[in-house]
């Protein structure tokens, strides 16, 4: 298990997301480990099957995709040399499905030995329909997963 080798932070560029590259950064190069920086694009759901009208049968979901991963892509390098140091191995990785399941397949494929990823403390109704992926990858990887909260906001009073 240690040293970490491999390390993969899937990103959904959200505030707590950004805080788990940063704790996979510095990982990255404690370890002097490999890091796999993903996103995980949601499929399109069924538009162009012809319930919703002429208009949206028309529209293009494979170059919507494609549109999406190449955002991915550059926002995924932009991340590099801004919160990821530039001394650290990155590859970057974008992949189209479900985000949990698409997390653990990233990981089975580069064979990592942790995950480093945000828990962004959705409870109640939120939780409940959306579920969590962060829960869903800590319950199904194959190898260590540490989660990352959002610091606290101090207040003064």
């Amino acid at each position: 298990m240690l040293p970490f080798k491999k390390i993969l932070c899937p990103t959904d560029f959200s505030e707590p997301s950004m805080e788990a590259v940063r704790a996979a950064n510095e990982l990255t190069l404690h370890f002097a480990a490999k890091l796999y920086l993903s996103h995980v694009i949601r499929g399109t759901p069924g538009v162009g099957l012809g319930r919703f009208g002429e208009g949206l049968d028309a529209f293009d979901i494979v170059g919507y995709e494609k549109a999406l991963a190449r955002d991915a892509r550059r926002r995924l390098k932009d991340l590099i040399g801004n919160i990821v140091s530039n001394e650290a191995g990155v590859e970057v990785v974008v992949t189209l499905g479900d985000p949990a399941k698409g997390i653990l397949e990233i990981a089975e494929k580069e064979k990592v030995d942790l995950i480093v990823i945000a828990t962004h403390g959705r409870t109640g109704w939120p939780h409940l329909v959306t579920g969590s992926v962060t829960e869903k990858v800590v319950r199904h990887a194959s190898c260590p997963v540490l989660t990352i909260r959002m610091p606290r906001k101090q207040t003064t009073g």
